[in-house]
């Protein structure tokens, strides 16, 4: 989350505000604007907070049309119902609230069975926060079993992966003292390659991670040949190194849409997998999912159990306090949709971004990167005949009308590349897609007749980043 600095200084006289305005109370109407900055110094009535609050917000965008996020921002008015009967149960008091703990049990059960674990219930997992809490926990796992392997004193472990990387990794590497060791991208290759990360493994290595689904343009890593050439570097030098795929993602997308793509626990390398239930999980953030594939791949050291609840409660996590509302929602999707609906909804959403890319790339002004036929996801830039204007010109004039599509560079060595990303989320539906190209459509004749990008010019408005 971000962090926040004080406030500027700034005129903080009191307002006067319109008497109408909010509820009656015993000096008539709210006649004096709250302080933003400090507590006020009375309380308000609370249809009158909720005013204040509610008109504030009014200003973020709509969420249905931020093709930045691949957080899920619809769902059925019935999970919305069990949520709000479950924000007060926190999911640590598994003692209090054990029917709770029991969905969250049976969900890490499904995901075992879904991601084919060699023995489902041998499988170990939980329920996070988020992707990023479960990379952290699995990041967390490589490095115990790393220095249980390898006990040299001195010896800096490291983790081997892509510069294509969520941040999250970069943050585990920071907090946990671990040496990241980026493979970076070339020409037309936008991740991973497997050779290049066996080469970099040493006996340092606590793992390799291997993205199901790019954040930067939605194709999948090579999993099953990642492990293929780790296999080959064990034979070569005895070094027996772990995968963990970060399926934040794919995760959800694969299991139902490319079911004969080996990348989960049926490749033997593969240690832990991670997702995110509020990513094509289709739960509101913010839930996610860690499993190993055995009770072996998780340190018990890493489990803490606790008794001031009330009973025996083991736990790995990096909160202790968090909302049952999320699981609660994971395991109503799980019943609700079953395999078929998963494979229905992600097969639509698919559908909409292949359709979608071929609309955009129809225009003649723009060059795809990918096609949207692995994650729902696609990323384009500019013809290179395109000189009038840039992707962050595309991306300003496009929030004009609502619509929030990130553009940004890639990573070294592709900082040359400049790109839009838009990310297909259950309720974007066809016809929303079919207005974002005549958005799209509607702009281009006024930024092919600029003479040059904007962001060439010092202090002019860029792009919307997410």
């Amino acid at each position: 989350m971000p962090l926040h600095q004080g406030p500027e200084k700034r005129d903080e006289r009191p307002m006067s505000v319109n008497p109408f305005y909010g509820e009656a109370n015993p000096v008539g109407g709210m006649t004096e604007a709250p302080p933003k900055h400090r507590l006020p110094d009375t309380p308000l009535p609370p249809m009158t907070a909720y005013q204040l609050v509610h008109d504030e917000l009014m200003l973020d965008g709509n969420s249905r049309l931020n093709l930045a996020t691949f957080v899920t921002t619809w769902m059925e008015p019935q999970a919305g119902v069990l949520m709000a009967e479950c924000r007060d149960k926190n999911m640590i008091d598994k003692d209090e609230y054990p029917r709770t703990a029991e969905l969250e049990r049976r969900c890490v059960a499904m995901l075992a069975d879904l991601w084919n674990a060699p023995d489902p219930a041998a499988a170990v997992g939980c329920s996070t926060t988020g992707s990023s809490e479960a990379c952290m926990l699995a990041g967390m796992a490589l490095k115990r079993r790393w220095s249980k392997r390898n006990p040299k004193p001195g010896a800096r472990p490291n983790l081997v992966m892509g510069i294509n990387v969520q941040v999250c990794w970069d943050k585990f590497c920071n907090f946990w003292e671990v040496e990241p060791r980026l493979i970076p991208m070339e020409g037309d290759r936008f991740h991973l390659d497997p050779q290049a990360a066996a080469a970099m493994c040493d006996e340092n290595t606590i793992g390799v991670v291997a993205i199901l689904g790019s954040t930067f343009d939605g194709s999948y890593e090579p999993v099953a040949d990642l492990c293929a050439a780790l296999d080959a570097l064990q034979e070569r030098t005895g070094l027996d190194i772990p995968v963990h795929v970060d399926g934040a993602s794919g995760g959800m997308v694969a299991p139902f849409l490319d079911p004969d793509l080996a990348w989960d626990f049926r490749l033997p390398r593969v240690a832990s997998i991670n997702t995110s239930g509020h990513k094509y999980g289709l739960v509101y953030p913010g839930v996610g999912w860690a499993l190993w594939r055995d009770q072996d791949a998780l340190p018990e050291e890493l489990v803490f159990r606790v008794n001031y609840l009330g009973g025996d409660m083991p736990t790995f996590a990096l909160n202790f306090s968090r909302p049952g509302a999320q699981v609660v929602a994971q395991y109503y999707t799980f019943l609700r949709l079953g395999r078929e609906g998963y494979r229905a909804v992600q097969q639509t959403t698919r559908d909409v971004a292949g359709r979608l890319a071929e609309r955009i790339e129809a225009l003649g002004d723009f060059r795809l990167l990918t096609r949207g036929d692995q994650l729902p996801v696609f990323a384009f830039t500019t013809g290179h005949d395109v000189t009038a204007y840039d992707v962050f010109d595309v991306s300003r004039r496009l929030r004009e009308s609502g619509w929030l599509v990130p553009a940004y560079t890639f990573p070294p060595h592709r900082e040359d590349l400049s790109v839009l990303r838009v990310v297909c989320r259950n309720g974007f539906s066809a016809d929303l897609a079919e207005l974002f190209v005549d958005d799209l459509r509607r702009l281009l004749p006024e930024l092919r007749r600029q003479s040059h990008p904007l962001t060439q010019d010092k202090g002019a408005a860029t792009g919307f980043h997410h």
